[in-house]
């Protein structure tokens, strides 16, 4: 994949591996190319059954904002779809300009993001090449990929846990100025060292989703996964399930992973997953996972590959496996989702909740620290990414379409300032270590 070059000389700079004081000495610009919304185009879907994202997905030119005192303007190499930007981009479960106009209400910081377009994408891989005058950790010329988690470090709720503060927003979704762009802005406080051995698209396509799993697993605000436990993984080879299963698989668990295909079932198998179910062969007919009959017929395929009950369930679909998830995991498990990708509405039967005292765990995002240590793991290559396919910005609307309609596995990317796949190793020592196979298995 290839990206048309720009002409902007501090993206030529930024591609040519200046240094800190080179990039200052390039001019920021005024304006930028992004993917963005439009305002007066929400509504645009109304009484459409396929509300296809590449209508209101626009890529063109923006003004750069002027960044806060603790935020920082990262040339951004590369970015990824998430399906919040499909939401966003459906104008779904409400438009996000709302977001944005709550939060112009908060002064000038907010005022900012409350425009007429809103620049989507909450995944960036890039280049620092301006700090605000409070920001002291962070310089031009650092690597760097951005958490989506955009925390006010003045709210008291945020020293327990961030996600717990009342004024904690999703960059890119909740806020504006997100990473499906040439540059965006972004508190310091979301910035991470970009793992070495990886290229921008590939550094690009974790964060969101690998952190996510790690809070629901790893973390001490999930199910505190331990060693041995059996952790039955829905989608496990969706941008969250990929990550799921190393994770589990990386921390003494047995991962169950459940998909859809086959294929998939051998693309988790070569990521080590032994215990593999194909829903299709559960024999369910057309109602699937909503079968009266559906989690016996699932708890029965579990058992008979790992002799148990799961202790863990990894949710995240909703709607359609929800009854199924709460009634297979054993007494006293734990079912923890993030999501409901299939409808927000669930049905279970409670009686296999309370008599059998399981509980379930609501989970959304994750906190910086939460966020670092699993890129610590992706660093130290135990968690590798899961990248399927690259879209060049101009064809963001159809990389976007493809994770709406769910034909992808693992995680798509975005080369925003990147001129090519490939770009961006700085290990490649380590890469070598760590082996292409491993690095690109999702790609092949």
């Amino acid at each position: 994949m290839v990206q048309p070059a720009s002409s902007d000389a501090l993206l030529d700079a930024v591609r040519a591996g200046a240094d800190g004081r080179q990039l200052l000495d390039c001019p920021l610009p005024t304006r930028f190319r992004a993917a963005h919304l439009r305002r007066d185009e929400v509504g645009i879907f109304e009484g459409q059954t396929d509300k296809d994202v590449r209508r209101s997905i626009h890529v063109g030119e923006v003004e750069m904002p002027e960044p806060a005192p603790d935020e920082c303007v990262v040339a951004v190499m590369a970015a990824a779809i998430n399906f919040n930007t499909v939401w966003s981009a459906i104008f779904e479960p409400v438009p996000t300009f709302a977001f944005l106009e709550k939060f112009g209400r908060q002064g000038w910081y907010g005022a900012r993001h409350d425009l007429p377009y809103h620049i989507v994408g909450s995944d960036a891989a890039g280049v620092v090449v301006r700090t605000g005058a409070g920001v002291k950790k962070w310089k031009p010329g650092d690597r760097v990929v951005v958490s989506p988690a955009y925390v006010d470090e003045e709210d008291h709720g945020s020293y327990d846990d961030g996600m717990m503060s009342e004024t904690q927003l999703a960059w890119g979704f909740e806020t504006n100025f997100g990473g499906l762009a040439e540059y965006c802005v972004v508190k310091a406080n979301q910035l991470i060292r970009k793992p070495g051995h990886l290229t921008w698209e590939e550094a690009a396509s974790n964060t969101l989703c690998a952190a996510t799993a790690y809070r629901m697993l790893v973390g001490s605000h999930g199910a505190r996964m331990k060693q041995g436990d059996v952790v039955l993984i829905w989608g496990a080879t969706g941008g969250l399930g990929s990550y799921a299963t190393q994770l589990v698989k990386n921390g003494g668990g047995i991962p169950v992973a459940v998909v859809s295909s086959e294929e998939k079932a051998e693309l988790v198998r070569a990521q080590g997953c032994e215990h593999v179910i194909n829903r299709t062969e559960l024999d369910l007919g057309e109602q699937g996972m909503r079968h009266p009959k559906a989690g016996r017929v699932l708890g029965e395929a579990i058992r008979r590959r790992v002799g148990e009950d799961p202790g863990i369930v990894f949710e995240y679909l909703g709607r359609e496996t929800f009854g199924a998830s709460v009634y297979v995991a054993k007494r006293g498990g734990k079912i923890v989702t993030c999501g409901s990708s299939t409808g927000y509405r669930h049905e279970y039967d409670n009686r296999f909740l309370w008599m059998r005292l399981k509980s379930i765990i609501g989970s959304h995002g994750f906190n910086y620290a939460e966020a670092v240590e699993v890129n610590r793991l992706i660093s130290l290559g135990m968690i590798h990414p899961t990248l399927s396919a690259v879209y060049p910005l101009e064809q963001t609307g159809e990389a976007a379409r493809v994770v709406q309609t769910n034909r992808h596995i693992g995680k798509v990317a975005v080369l925003c300032g990147a001129t090519e796949e490939g770009q961006g190793v700085d290990d490649p020592a380590l890469r070598e270590r760590i082996g292409e196979e491993k690095l690109t298995l999702y790609r092949r």
